[in-house]
C-alpha cells in the first residue's frame, strides 16, 4: 500500500442548502468535522479539499489544518449534472499520485464520521482481502415490493426487529480504493468489494434544510457525548459586538450611549451560580462598561489598553485564578480577539463576527447576533456540557 490521500469534494453550488459545505454545523462550517477527524488518521498523508467556490477556500485555509491542500475544480466537474468520479478523475490526472496509491472519496454531508472510523477501514484495506472497500449500515426495517409481497420477511411470522440480521444499507461516508483501480474502471469502487460497517446512527447524510437539526442533535448524542469535556473555570467576554451590538450611539448632548441584552445578564447570573468566575476584557475605558460590569457582578473587569492585548489580560486573571487558558471560555467578534480566541479551551463568536474569527478551526459559531443574546446562547453550550 503506498501513501494515503483522502479526497473531499464540496462544490459552491449547492440548490437546497446555499454553501452548505460551509454552513456552521454544531458551531463550525460542516466540512470542519471531516477535515478534522481526517487530519488525526496518523496514516493519511494529504487531505484534498476540491472545490470551485473562492469563500469555501478561504474558510478551509482558516482552519490551519497542516494535512490539508486545496485544489481548485474545474467549471464543468463542479457543475449540478457533473459525478463525483468526473472530479475524482479529474484530480487524479492532474496529480502524480502513484497507481498503489490509496484514495479515500469522503462526503461533507457525513459530519458523524469519527477518525476511529477511517482507521479501521484503513486497516482492513492493508491485509490485502479486498480491492475497494465501502461504508454501510445496518438496517432493521421491514421492505416489501410492488406487488404488496413482503421483500424480506414472512409476515405470516413476524420477527421481533431484534432478532432479524437486518439488510446493509449504503450510507456514502466513504470509499476506499487505489488510483491504479480508479482509473482502470473509472468508478470509486471495483475489483472485490469489502463493506466497512458504521453505526446505525450515521446513516443519514444531509441533503435537505430538514436534515439539519436531526444531524446536530445525533452528533452532540453520539460523538459529543463521548469526547472528553473541558472544566470551565472562567469565562470571559468582549464588550462592542458581542455584548452590544456595535453600535454607537449619541444623546442629543453629545453622551455615547451602549445597547445591552438583558438576557446576557441572566447568562452571567447562571454561571456564577455554577460556580464559574467571569470577566469582561475590552480596550473601551468609558463609564458605561464599569457601570455594565457592576451590574453584572463580573470578578475582573480589564477596559484599559495594555501590552500583549487580551491574551496578556486572560493570562494575568489565569495567574489570580491559579488556572490555565485550557479552563477559559471566551466570546468575541472581531481581529483583535483572534490571538486570545486562539488559546482558550473554548471560543465562540456571535453569528455577526468578522469573517476572520468565524473561519477560526474548532470556534463556535453561535446563532444569535451581538448584543442580542448571543452570550446567553455560549452560557447554555457551556451549562450544558
Amino acid at each position: 500500500m503506498g501513501r494515503v490521500i483522502a479526497f473531499i469534494p464540496v462544490r459552491g453550488g449547492s440548490k437546497s442548502i446555499p454553501l452548505k459545505n460551509i454552513k456552521p454545523f454544531c458551531g463550525k462550517p460542516l466540512v470542519y468535522w471531516n477535515v478534522a477527524a481526517l487530519q488525526a488518521v496518523r496514516i493519511i498523508d494529504e487531505i484534498i479539499v476540491a472545490t470551485d467556490s473562492e469563500q469555501i477556500e478561504q474558510t478551509i485555509i482558516g482552519f490551519n489544518v497542516s494535512k490539508v491542500k486545496i485544489y481548485r475544480r474545474s467549471a464543468e466537474n463542479a457543475s449540478d449534472t457533473a459525478s463525483t468520479e468526473s472530479v475524482m478523475l479529474e484530480y487524479i490526472g492532474q496529480s502524480d499520485l502513484k497507481s498503489d496509491d490509496v484514495f479515500m472519496l469522503v462526503q461533507a454531508t457525513s459530519p458523524l464520521t469519527e477518525t476511529k472510523h477511517f482507521e479501521e477501514a484503513l486497516q482492513v484495506l492493508k491485509t490485502g482481502k479486498f480491492d475497494s472497500m465501502l461504508t454501510c449500515v445496518r438496517n432493521y426495517r421491514f421492505f416489501w415490493n410492488e406487488d404488496s409481497t413482503s421483500k424480506n420477511y414472512d409476515y405470516r411470522n413476524r420477527p421481533r426487529r431484534q432478532d432479524v440480521p437486518g439488510e446493509l444499507m449504503e450510507n456514502g461516508a466513504f470509499y476506499l480504493n487505489t488510483v491504479g483501480n480508479i482509473i482502470a474502471s473509472k468508478n470509486r469502487l471495483s475489483g472485490k468489494i469489502g463493506i466497512y460497517e458504521m453505526p446505525e446512527y450515521t446513516a443519514m447524510e444531509i441533503d435537505e434544510p430538514d436534515d439539519w437539526q436531526i444531524m446536530e442533535n445525533l452528533m452532540r448524542k453520539h460523538v459529543f457525548s463521548k469526547q472528553p469535556r473541558k472544566k470551565i473555570k472562567l469565562f470571559l467576554t468582549d464588550v462592542d459586538g458581542v455584548l452590544t451590538d456595535a453600535g454607537m450611539y449619541y444623546s442629543e448632548n453629545g453622551d455615547e450611549l451602549k445597547k445591552f441584552n438583558t438576557r446576557d445578564g441572566m447568562a452571567f447570573q447562571l454561571l456564577r451560580e455554577a460556580g464559574v468566575k467571569i470577566g469582561i476584557i475590552t480596550s473601551e475605558n468609558t463609564k458605561i462598561v464599569e457601570n455594565r460590569a457592576k451590574k453584572l457582578k463580573v470578578d475582573y473587569l480589564y477596559k484599559e489598553k495594555r501590552d500583549g492585548g487580551k491574551l496578556s489580560a486572560a493570562l494575568e486573571i489565569c495567574k489570580k485564578e491559579g488556572i490555565n487558558l485550557e479552563e477559559v471560555a471566551y466570546i468575541g467578534d472581531d481581529v483583535n480577539c483572534i490571538e486570545l480566541l486562539l488559546n482558550v479551551g473554548i471560543a465562540a463568536c456571535p453569528a455577526d463576527a468578522a469573517d476572520q474569527v468565524k473561519g477560526i478551526a474548532g470556534i463556535t459559531v453561535l446563532n444569535k447576533l451581538g448584543g442580542e443574546g448571543a452570550v446567553r446562547e455560549f452560557s447554555q453550550h457551556i451549562l450544558d456540557r
